[in-house]
């Protein structure tokens, strides 16, 4: 039997939280739910449920002032999860939540089955990323020209061995440790033991660095060698 767990809603939009509440109970039967639609009443509700085994958050509800209101939760609540759920598609405003704290951001965007996909993920203890704006990059104009992202350089890539880039190629899409093991069929352990040894050489100090690092990376003129 699947266990169930206690998941907050902060969205201000009654639709959308139908709709996440839907793919919850679908998803994740059992689990009890709670709805709320402005960060004040989100952070009465972290107070008197510490056993919050999420938080779902909305960027643009009332109170939040952008990524301001992810920081105030963080600090109130830090040992909650919290995942962005935003109609925000702009790369720098993804990797500035996670930054601040966040364990993934989906975009609401996102078909029904992949946001199950993504609270499965950060349920196991995973980090989750829109990987398809973490590959193409989509940002504001304004933001373009910035290079914010810390690209790892060829040297290290070249240090990496071809199974530590074969993990990290993974890491990047949004794999889990447990998922990367199963496809590259080595066990969870080895994996752990990669992840482990390429945070070391990147000089990285932990797994969402790796991969907005190598979002970028083009592993096939790698794994050529």
């Amino acid at each position: 039997m699947e266990p169930a767990y206690k998941i907050l809603i902060a969205d201000d939009h009654p639709l959308f939280r139908e709709a996440i509440s839907s793919v919850i109970a679908s998803g994740f039967a059992g689990s009890e739910i709670i709805e709320t639609d402005d960060l004040d009443s989100a952070l009465e509700i972290t107070r008197g449920n510490d056993d919050l085994d999420l938080i779902l958050l909305d960027l643009n509800m009332p109170g939040m002032h952008g990524l301001n209101g992810l920081i105030t939760l963080r600090n109130e609540a830090p040992t909650i999860p919290v995942v962005i759920v935003s109609a925000e598609e702009d790369k720098q405003v993804v990797l500035q939540a996670i930054t601040y704290g966040a364990v993934g951001f989906i975009t609401k965007s996102s078909p029904r089955a992949q946001m199950t996909e993504a609270i499965q993920q950060i349920l196991n203890g995973n980090v989750y990323l829109p990987s398809d704006i973490i590959r193409t990059g989509k940002q504001s104009s304004s933001r373009r020209n910035r290079n914010d992202d810390n690209p790892i350089s060829p040297e290290l890539l070249n240090s990496l061995t071809r199974r530590q880039l074969l993990v990290l190629e993974r890491m990047s899409k949004g794999e889990s440790n447990k998922q990367i093991a199963y496809n590259l069929n080595i066990a969870e352990t080895t994996v752990k033991a990669h992840v482990s040894a390429i945070l070391r050489k990147l000089g990285v100090h932990n797994r969402v660095q790796a991969i907005l690092s190598a979002s970028d990376v083009d592993f096939s003129q790698y794994l050529k060698r």
